[in-house]
């Protein structure tokens, strides 16, 4: 059985075959699975009719092939151990209160995941959604997680993902990150200043004593979200942060 430096081939690849199903918005085509891979139609084929065969995916009238069913209950399950129901009624108040799009993102392995999330009103699209992973060092969330490790961790970390910049403004020099996670530590929030992307600007605080590493922030363009409205920002989301913890402790607790 070929592997690969992840595991099993195969169940890489059937993997991947969900993710292209949820990325072009739940259906495709076989063909368009083909173009999409590069793998040969007939072991498309075999992974889509086993994924089939399991309830992951099903086939549609149209012969399209589109998520299944059973991947409902993976989702929901997955949502509540992360904390991401107890989550969208405080981002849901804060997204209303502030105006802006509010975000929950938990640490995952090397990478900053996005799990709950509530658009604001505003019709501008920014680069995060649900699932989206980001690499820590150039965005609210991600500053506000890492400032609850140690900075031999951090460095660590650092070392495994590198620190590319996504725009001018990004850090790619790990001790000056360092440097700015002791502020968040000292003052109990982040900033990320069109260092993911131009023109937005995000404000997160830590779930501290959550029971994973998480945060949670509010990003909007930087001329709704500006310098002078972070002092009117932080104490709502302080105050959101602190119920949302409580909730995530009494639910792990039952």
């Amino acid at each position: 059985m070929e592997k690969t430096a992840s595991g099993v081939q195969s169940l890489d690849r059937a993997l991947n075959l969900l993710e292209l199903l949820a990325d072009a918005g739940g259906s495709m085509r076989l063909a368009e699975l083909e173009a999409a891979t590069g793998l040969p139609l007939p072991t498309i084929h075999r992974l889509i009719k086993s994924l089939v065969h399991n309830g992951y995916v099903r086939q549609e009238p149209s012969k399209r092939y589109a998520l299944g069913p059973r991947l409902i209950r993976l989702g929901e399950t997955a949502s509540r151990a992360l904390g991401s129901f107890a989550g969208r009624h405080h981002l849901a108040a804060l997204a209303s209160g502030i105006g802006e799009t509010a975000n929950m993102a938990v640490l995952e392995g090397d990478a900053v995941v996005y799990v709950a999330q509530v658009p604001s009103e505003h019709s501008m699209r920014m680069f995060t959604e649900v699932g989206r992973r980001v690499q820590p060092h150039c965005t609210g969330v991600g500053k506000a997680v890492l400032a609850q490790l140690r900075d031999d961790q951090v460095l660590a970390l650092l070392a495994r993902t590198g620190m590319p910049a996504k725009t001018t403004r990004t850090h790619t020099d790990p001790h000056a990150l360092l440097s700015e996670l002791n502020e968040v530590r000292d003052q109990g929030w982040a900033l990320d200043d069109a260092e993911q992307e131009i023109g937005v600007r995000c404000v997160a605080v830590p779930l501290t004593g959550a029971p994973t590493l998480a945060a949670i922030s509010v990003s909007g363009p930087s001329g709704r979200i500006t310098m002078g409205r972070i002092s009117e920002i932080v104490p709502v989301l302080q105050e959101a942060a602190a119920r949302l913890t409580d909730d995530l402790r009494g639910d792990r607790q039952r």
